[in-house]
């Protein structure tokens, strides 16, 4: 079970951890029926600290590989070393590998000043599977340069070269394995007598079987001051290529070779020196003591790497964040995601908790449905509401194997990559824009007919992908839209119009104003009051109901007053007013009137009207 207060920190440094740094640490983990062998050769022609007549390397050296048929190769690495600054380029049964990351060390001698170190790795698992079994001849590493500008790698008997091949391999036939491979290069030295490296990661279910590994460079198996290699306090050794006491000294155990000059190729037995449970290990190089002439020295010894295999049935639960959907204005996200067990050795149970963070603030939570088997996964999806006052521009952070405190309920095979994380943008409700005004002739009442794309003259769009609302509201949820939009009568003087103009992935808002104006009245030039249902009354169109206060008078051709009418009273050719002839029609002829509307905005209107029957 973890403890996850990391998960926000790794956000800033990086998912993948830097290749470039020296530390010994965690480089790549294999669950599974998993183990390892290892090839490899030295360059030196002989051990350095005995035979000083030499300077130079070999221009090259083999080792052969025989891996049983029903290994499968999953992962090959050449590693090669050496004194100076480093050769980046070499080649491999002639074919030219190039270094993926060089770590350095330096070692300050007294007498001959600063010295350099270097190791180089490449992935050459295609490689390896295409060449297959047979003999592997290193070549191409040239370090003459640096051995010949400063003699004090001689001097100092630090000239060295060398390189080996890790291969990870699967069999059905194996146990369930958990094999750690870390990576890095840290040096002791008479300067600096211990190194103490913490091995983590792990988790011990049975040691039976249990094993570590080292690759290092520059040992000497004459020179054996004070120099030990521990496991948990417990000096280990493997006699009689490894003594207690001269763990460095030129070794390769896979090859049970004492010719592997100043490089050391070894694994030991662990068995007794780790315990069912534990989930780190500590390793402890030393060296430097005192000689039979009564003085001191020390080996200068470089660590490469370590690689354990322990005995594992563990989950490995990891999750995916496939894909997400957020809608314009919409502070809910639907995040799709996968969990995984894939470098596994063991069932992830169901229930396994799943957490959701934004900024360390815990968003939703949910849990695996079933149990997943080795190799298996499970995709779900789930809806995740920010707060309101969020950062459109915000990260989500998936965290399986969380309960919601960071912390973990399933002990897995690797406790650190539990984590994955998605950048998303909200779509915010964009501005609303505003749009000049329409404005119609009143129709009667404040009522008038508009047609509303009038107000988007001036913009580009389709009108399938444009909807007119009455609020807001209606808008935003797409609901309640203007039917006909093109003879639209106002509800209300003056009235907001608000525009839905589709342009995903979110919309665009406008609004603009319906607005009423009285427009001139049209007088009619002749009416005919017959009684024959058209035409039979001095229809002045957009006068009455609009103007409600207009005075109407009509005058005969002696200037006669005849008429008098106002909104509810329009005149049907009939005579109201005067002396004689109340309330019968006047005869054909022309007539006069004079139209007060009533209105500051018009002058009374003075026109004539020809009565015909």
């Amino acid at each position: 079970m973890k403890q996850a207060n990391y998960i926000f920190s790794l956000l800033f440094l990086g998912l993948v951890l830097p290749m470039s740094a020296q530390d010994i640490s965690l480089f790549e983990q294999f669950n599974g029926r998993y183990d390892y062998t290892a090839i490899g050769n030295t360059l030196n022609q002989a051990e350095n600290n005995i035979d000083q007549s030499f300077c130079s390397l070999l221009e090259s050296s083999s080792a052969n590989l025989s891996l049983d048929a029903e290994n499968e190769i999953i992962k090959a690495y050449l590693y090669w070393a050496g004194s100076g600054f480093g050769d980046t380029e070499v080649a491999l049964n002639g074919i030219s590998v190039s270094s993926e990351e060089t770590y350095n060390v330096t070692y300050s001698d007294i007498f001959n000043g600063q010295l350099e170190y270097f190791s180089c790795y490449a992935d050459i698992t295609n490689l390896v599977i295409n060449e297959g079994n047979g003999a592997y001849e290193f070549s191409g590493m040239d370090i003459s340069a640096d051995l010949m500008t400063n003699p004090g790698y001689c001097n100092n008997r630090t000239n060295f070269g060398g390189w080996s091949i890790y291969i990870i391999y699967q069999n059905d036939n194996l146990p369930l394995n958990q094999v750690n491979l870390y990576q890095g290069l840290e040096i002791i030295n008479r300067n600096v007598q211990e190194k103490e490296i913490v091995l983590d990661n792990i988790d011990v279910i049975d040691n039976e079987g249990a094993k570590i590994g080292f690759l290092a460079w520059e040992g000497d198996n004459s020179l054996n001051y004070g120099e030990s290699l521990s496991v948990n306090d417990n000096v280990i050794s493997n006699p009689p290529l490894n003594l207690a006491d001269n763990a460095f000294n030129g070794t390769n155990t896979f090859a049970n070779s004492t010719t592997f000059y100043n490089a050391d190729l070894d694994v030991y037995d662990l068995e007794n020196n780790i315990n069912i449970g534990d989930t780190s290990a500590t390793i402890k190089l030393t060296t430097g003591g005192i000689n039979e002439n009564g003085g001191f020295s020390a080996d200068l010894i470089i660590l490469n790497n370590i690689i354990t295999v322990l005995n594992s049935q563990l989950p490995d639960a990891t999750i995916d964040i496939n894909d997400y959907i957020v809608n314009c204005g919409d502070n809910s996200i639907e995040v799709f995601y996968t969990v995984n067990n894939f470098n596994s050795t063991d069932i992830l149970p169901a229930n396994t908790p799943i957490s959701f963070y934004l900024d360390g603030l815990l968003i939703g939570q949910s849990q695996t449905m079933s149990p997943l088997n080795i190799g298996e996964s499970e995709s779900s999806t789930i809806i995740l509401t920010v707060p309101e006052d969020s950062n459109p521009n915000l990260t989500i952070v998936a965290s399986v194997d969380d309960d919601g405190t960071m912390s973990g309920t399933v002990t897995e095979t690797n406790e650190d990559n539990n984590i994955n994380f998605v950048d998303i943008q909200l779509l915010v409700i964009p501005d609303i824009i505003t749009l000049p005004e329409l404005v119609g002739c009143n129709e009667g009442f404040e009522v008038s007919t508009y047609n509303l794309f009038d107000a988007l003259m001036n913009l580009e769009y389709d009108e399938e992908d444009v909807s007119f609302y009455l609020s807001l509201e209606d808008l935003e949820t797409a609901s309640n839209s203007i039917l006909i939009p093109s003879t639209y009568n106002n509800a209300s003087n003056p009235e907001t119009i608000y525009v839905r103009l589709e342009s995903p992935p979110c919309y665009e808002i406008y609004q603009f104003q319906l607005s009423i104006e009285n427009c001139p009245p049209y007088v009619p030039n002749g009416f005919s009051p017959n009684d024959d249902t058209f035409n039979d009354w001095f229809n002045i169109q957009g006068l009455y109901d609009i103007f409600t206060e207009h005075q109407l008078k009509i005058y005969n051709r002696y200037g006669d007053i005849i008429f008098e009418g106002n909104n509810e009273k329009p005149w049907n050719g009939k005579i109201n007013s005067g002396l004689n002839n109340h309330g019968k029609t006047v005869p054909v002829g022309t007539y006069y009137y004079i139209l007060n509307l009533n209105d500051p905005n018009y002058r009374p209107m003075v026109g004539w009207v020809y009565v015909n029957y």
